[in-house]
C-alpha cells in the first residue's frame, strides 16, 4: 500500500528520562553507545527510516534526557549522531536519587504494576519529582523553536506536559505512558495533592496515549474522580481546550527483525544454539524486575518437568535475565532467589549429560537475540504485569520460517493483539506447564497458521504505524481545537445577526431554558423567567417560530411559559407540545419499564450525599446535587455515580447517562435535544435559524443544525457552537437588537 508523507514544519522533540545513548569520554572525544529499550528501539527505527514514516520532521530528532555526565565533561561538545541530536539534562545526584530511584521506581513503578505493598510514600520524593520535571522543562524551553512538536515519554515526566502548556499554549504536545496505568482503586492510594498534580500534568498534553484500552479507561476514570472532568468519546473537555486520550499499542520495526533471519551472524548463533542444545529449546529474555514474573516462570517450568518426565533430556530452557537495578537490595534478593531456584530445579531433574535450565545473567547483542529467537521452539514470556512487552513481538516478527510457539501472559499489553499465542495466567504454574507441553507438541501446520495471523497484524501495525497513528491524532486534535475555538459575539456581530434576521422571511429560534432564558440558580424551582425576557420572547414569537427545548418536565414549562405563543419540548425531546395542537405528545420511541432498576442506584447516592435529591420525570430520572452543602464532596459522589451508572447500564436497555449542570440524568437514547431541533427545522424552509444553550446537553442541538445556522453557546465552555456569549445578560442584549428590527 502506498504511503503518504506529511512534512511537518517543526522538529520533533522527544523528552524522556534517559538519552538514547550513553556518552563515554575518551581523551578529548566522546563516544555514543546506544541504549537498549523499547522506546529507543522504536524511535531509532523511526529516525533511521523516515522514508517509511507518514510524518517527516524538519532536522534530526531532538532528544532531551538525563545524563550521568557532568556539565564540565560535555562543555562545548556537539552530542549527536546520524539519528539524534541530544540535549542533556543535568540532575544533581541527591535530587536524582529521590526523584528517579525514589518517586519513580519506589512508588510509581510498584503502584502501576500492582505491587502497592512495595510502594514508598515520601514527601521528599514528590518534591524531588517536581524539581526534576522543572529541570526537563527548562531544557526544553531553552531549545524550543516555533512549530516544534514535543513528545513527552512515560511516568518519570507526568507533570511536564502541564508545565510546557502553561508556557507554550500553542505548541503541539503529546504524552505517552509506557507502563500500565492502574485501576483507580490503586491510583487513589496516592496522596490527594500528588494525584491531582499527576493527572493535571498529563492533561497538559493535546494527546495522551496508552498501550491498551484498559489503561485508557482506568485513566479516564482517574480524571473523572480526581479532577472532575468527564469525557465524550475519549475527548476530555477542559473548557479552554480538549484532550484526546486513546490506545496506541507500541510496536517494532517488523522488517528489521524479519529480515534479520538471514543475517550471517544470526544464522551462526542459531546454528550454534541448535547444535549445542537439546532437541527442543524454550527461550525467555527479560530485565531483572519483580513485574516480569521470573520466579513464577521457573515454577511453571518445574511443574512441566514434574508432569512430563517423557520430556526429560529432550528440552532445554534458555533463560536470559538482563541486569537491572542490581545495586538495590530488593533486586539483589530477587536475583539470589532466581539463582537458587534455577540451581534447585537443575539439581532435581538434571543429569550428567543434560541441564534443564541454561541461565545467564547478561545482555545479548541484536544478532545473539535474534539467533535465539529463531533457534527456539517456544518463547516463554510471562510477566505478571507489563505495559506492552515488545519481546513477544520481536519473537513473532523474527520467525521468517513461520515456526515456533509463543506462550504469553494475559497480563501483558501485547496479549490484546497476539491472541493466537498460548495465553496463560502468569501466576498459575499448572497453566504454564500445560502451555509448555502444548507448545512443544504443536503440529507445524498449526504453528504456521498462528504465526501468519500474528505476523500479519504486526506487519500492518509496525512502529511506523504506531508513530503515524499518534501524530495523526495530534493533527486531528488541532483541527478539533480549531473547530471548538471560542468566538465571542461583539456588538458588531450582533448587529450583523440582526440585519440577517431582518432580511430573512422564515425564521426559527431554538432556545434552552436554564442558563439561557434564566440565570442558573441554586434551587431549580426558583429559576423563574423574568418579565423582561418574557416580553422579548413574546415579541420574537409574534413573527417567528420559537421553540423552547429543555430538560425540564412539562409541568414546569407549562407553569412558566404556558402563556407564551411558543412550542415546548420537555425532558430533552421526550415530550413535545406543538402550540397549535395544545396537547403534549410523547416521543414515539419512548419505552417504559426501565426506571426501577436505576432508581435504587440514584436513591443510594442521595443517602451518600446530603442535599442531593432525585427528580423523577415522565421519561427520565435526574440526580441533582446543586443543593448539596459540600459541593466538593458532592462532585466526587457525582463522579462515582456517573461511573457506576455507565458500568451498570447494559446496551440492550438503550439508556444514556447525561451529565448536565449539577445534575446527572438517565434517559432513553432514542431522542435528545438534537433530534427535537431537527424535527422542527425540517418542517419548513427556514432561512434564519438560531439556537442558544449553555449546557452539555445543548451540544446535540448545535451538532444537529446546518452549517448556516447561528449556534450560540452561553458561557465559556468549549462547544461545537460557532459563537459564544459571556452570560445570560448577553442573551438579553442580543434579543433586544433583533426585536428592534421588527
Amino acid at each position: 500500500m502506498e504511503q503518504t508523507h506529511k512534512k511537518l514544519e517543526g522538529r520533533l522533540i522527544i523528552v524522556a528520562y534517559r538519552l538514547p545513548f550513553k556518552i563515554v569520554q575518551e581523551n578529548d572525544h566522546i563516544q555514543l553507545i546506544q541504549n537498549s529499550g523499547g522506546l529507543v528501539s522504536a524511535v531509532l527505527s523511526l529516525a533511521q527510516s523516515q522514508q517509511n514514516a507518514h510524518f517527516q520532521f524538519a532536522d534530526k530528532i531532538q532528544w532531551v534526557g538525563y545524563t550521568e555526565n557532568t556539565p564540565e565533561e560535555l562543555e562545548g561538545q556537539n552530542i549527536e549522531n546520524e539519528n539524534f541530536r541530544a540535549h542533556p539534562v543535568f540532575i544533581p545526584s541527591e535530587l536524582n536519587e529521590h526523584y528517579y530511584e525514589g518517586f519513580c521506581n519506589d512508588l510509581l513503578w510498584p503502584l502501576c504494576h500492582y505491587f502497592p505493598s512495595l510502594a514508598k510514600f515520601e514527601d521528599k520524593y514528590f518534591d524531588s519529582y517536581q524539581a526534576a520535571n522543572q529541570l526537563f522543562f527548562e531544557k526544553v524551553r531553552a531549545i524550543l523553536q516555533p512549530n516544534d512538536v514535543i513528545w513527552v515519554q512515560d511516568y518519570q515526566l507526568m507533570i511536564l506536559p502541564e508545565l510546557l502548556r502553561q508556557e507554550f499554549p500553542d505548541h503541539k504536545i503529546g504524552f505517552f505512558f509506557h507502563i500500565p496505568f492502574p485501576s483507580f482503586e490503586i491510583f487513589r492510594l496516592l496522596p490527594t495533592r500528588w494525584r491531582i498534580a499527576l493527572i493535571n500534568g498529563m492533561l497538559g498534553a493535546d494527546v495522551v496515549g496508552f498501550h491498551t484500552n484498559d489503561y485508557v479507561e482506568y485513566f479516564l476514570k482517574a480524571v473523572r474522580m480526581v479532577v472532575g472532568h468527564g469525557n465524550k468519546l475519549h475527548y476530555i473537555n477542559l473548557s479552554s481546550r480538549i484532550v484526546k486520550v486513546d490506545a496506541f499499542p507500541i510496536s517494532i520495526d517488523y522488517q528489521k527483525f524479519n529480515q534479520a533471519f538471514d543475517d550471517m551472524e544470526v544464522v551462526r548463533y542459531r546454528s550454534d544454539a541448535r547444535h549445542s542444545l537439546t532437541e527442543k529449546i524454550i527461550f525467555s529474555v527479560d530485565r531483572l524486575d519483580y513485574s516480569k514474573g521470573l520466579l513464577y516462570r521457573l515454577h511453571g517450568f518445574q511443574r512441566f518437568l514434574e508432569n512430563c518426565p517423557e520430556w526429560h533430556g529432550k528440552v532445554s530452557f534458555v533463560m536470559i535475565v538482563v541486569p537491572s537495578r542490581d545495586q538495590i537490595e530488593q533486586y539483589q534478593q530477587m536475583k539470589s532467589d532466581i539463582d537458587q531456584t534455577v540451581g534447585r530445579i537443575n539439581a532435581l531433574f538434571g543429569k550428567i549429560n543434560w541441564q534443564p535450565i541454561i541461565y545467564q545473567y547478561r545482555s545479548l547483542s541484536f544478532e545473539e537475540l535474534v539467533g535465539m529467537y529463531t533457534a527456539s521452539d517456544v518463547a516463554l514470556i510471562t510477566p505478571i504485569r507489563d505495559g506492552m512487552n515488545l519481546v513477544c513481538k520481536e519473537y513473532v516478527a523474527s520467525r521468517k520460517d513461520l515456526r515456533g510457539v509463543l506462550i504469553l501472559s494475559e497480563m501483558a499489553g501485547a496479549a490484546a493483539e497476539l491472541g493466537e499465542a498460548l495465553i496463560i495466567n502468569p501466576t498459575d504454574s499448572q497453566d504454564i506447564a500445560y502451555a509448555i507441553k502444548k507448545g512443544l507438541e504443536m503440529p507445524l501446520d498449526e504453528q504456521t497458521k498462528r504465526m501468519l495471523a500474528m505476523q500479519g497484524r504486526l506487519k500492518e501495525y509496525d512502529v511506523f504505524a504506531w508513530t503515524n497513528d499518534f501524530f495523526t491524532q495530534m493533527i486531528m486534535i488541532e483541527q478539533e481545537q480549531e473547530k471548538l475555538r471560542q468566538y465571542y459575539l461583539t456588538e458588531r456581530d450582533m448587529l450583523k445577526i440582526s440585519d440577517a434576521y431582518a432580511a430573512a422571511s422564515k425564521r426559527i429560534f431554538l432556545l434552552d431554558y436554564d442558563g439561557t432564558l434564566v440565570p442558573i440558580v441554586r434551587i431549580p424551582s426558583d429559576a423563574i423567567i423574568s418579565r423582561e425576557m418574557k416580553d422579548l420572547i413574546a415579541q420574537l414569537a409574534e413573527r417567528n417560530t420559537v421553540v423552547v427545548i429543555s430538560g425540564r418536565d412539562r409541568h414546569f414549562l407549562e407553569e412558566v411559559l404556558g402563556d407564551l405563543p411558543v412550542h415546548m419540548v420537555a425532558e430533552h425531546g421526550a415530550l413535545v407540545k406543538i402550540m397549535e395542537e395544545g396537547e403534549w405528545r410523547l416521543n414515539e420511541n419512548y419505552e417504559e419499564n426501565w426506571k426501577e432498576s436505576i432508581r435504587s442506584i440514584l436513591d443510594l447516592y442521595v443517602k451518600r450525599c446530603p442535599g442531593a435529591f432525585v427528580e423523577e420525570k415522565e421519561t427520565s430520572l435526574a440526580w441533582h446535587f446543586r443543593t448539596a452543602e459540600d459541593q466538593e464532596y458532592a462532585l466526587r459522589r457525582a463522579q462515582e455515580l456517573s461511573w457506576q451508572l455507565r458500568s451498570y447500564i447494559q446496551p440492550e436497555l438503550n439508556l444514556q447517562v447525561v451529565e448536565g449542570n449539577m445534575v446527572i440524568e438517565v434517559k432513553k437514547t432514542a431522542f435528545n435535544k438534537g433530534t427535537a431541533a431537527r424535527a422542527f427545522t425540517e418542517k419548513d424552509s427556514y432561512d434564519f435559524v438560531m439556537a442558544l444553550g449553555d449546557d452539555t446537553t445543548d451540544e446535540d442541538m448545535f451538532e444537529a443544525l446546518a452549517s448556516d445556522a447561528y449556534t450560540i453557546k452561553v458561557g465559556d465552555a468549549l462547544s461545537v457552537a460557532r459563537n459564544h456569549v459571556k452570560n445570560q445578560q448577553e442573551v438579553i442584549k442580543l434579543f433586544k437588537k433583533i426585536v428592534a428590527k421588527h
